[in-house]
């Protein structure tokens, strides 16, 4: 079974509280998803191989740790998840991104891919596929099965809020990607919005309706 980490760090959940306002308008929503993504990206790394080098100091020479193995690479579920990027890439310059554009069948109500285009080699990186909102898990389970069908194994799922439902079809579906959330709210409502949730992300993010 996939693990679910929920950081509590208080900066990340003060900023979290400011983004659930209503009052919260669109910049500052979007620096505040940057700034938490970029503070969630210290623990979704932590866990990053480290090796030994040899380098010289203004002093001596001396051994000292840099990041070894796989590279990372950032797949954004369009359009909301391009909002966290940027902060993950404060933090991690050279990782390399990826993108995924679903849209819900209006017939069947099944994610239908509309857009990827992920690195030549992101089979042999880190993916962190990113999306704010991780509520029924229909989108998020769909992208990871792309990422699959595309030999990308490596993945973890980056959230800002997510429901017991999303995280429960998430666990179902993909039981070895290990899912980080900002926060766990209590359900779903009758229109498919986490409780209490912030409204429609992307719509925030982006000023639209």
């Amino acid at each position: 079974m996939s693990q679910v980490h929920v950081l509590d760090h208080p900066l990340i959940q003060h900023k979290l509280s400011l983004m659930r306002k209503t009052t919260t308008g669109p910049k500052e929503f979007r620096e505040l998803l940057n700034e938490i993504a970029m503070l969630m990206a210290f623990e979704v790394t932590r866990d990053l191989p480290l090796k030994t080098i040899e380098i010289e100091t203004p002093i001596c020479r001396t051994q000292t740790k840099v990041i070894a193995g796989k590279k990372l690479a950032i797949v954004p579920i369009l359009r909301a998840g391009l909002g966290m990027v940027d902060g993950i890439m404060n933090l991690v310059p050279t990782a390399k991104v990826g993108h995924i554009g679903l849209y819900r069948d209006p017939n069947t109500l099944e994610p239908v891919e509309y857009y990827c285009k992920l690195p030549s080699d992101a089979e042999e990186r880190e993916i962190l596929l990113v999306d704010p909102m991780l509520a029924t898990g229909g989108s998020s389970s769909a992208a990871i099965g792309f990422l699959k069908k595309r030999n990308c194994f490596n993945i973890k799922l980056v959230c800002l809020i997510g429901a017991p439902e999303g995280v429960a079809r998430i666990q179902k579906d993909h039981p070895d990607v290990d899912i980080f959330l900002a926060g766990l709210d209590d359900h779903l409502n009758d229109h498919g919005y986490i409780v209490p949730g912030l409204g429609d992300a992307g719509d925030r993010l982006f000023g639209t309706k």
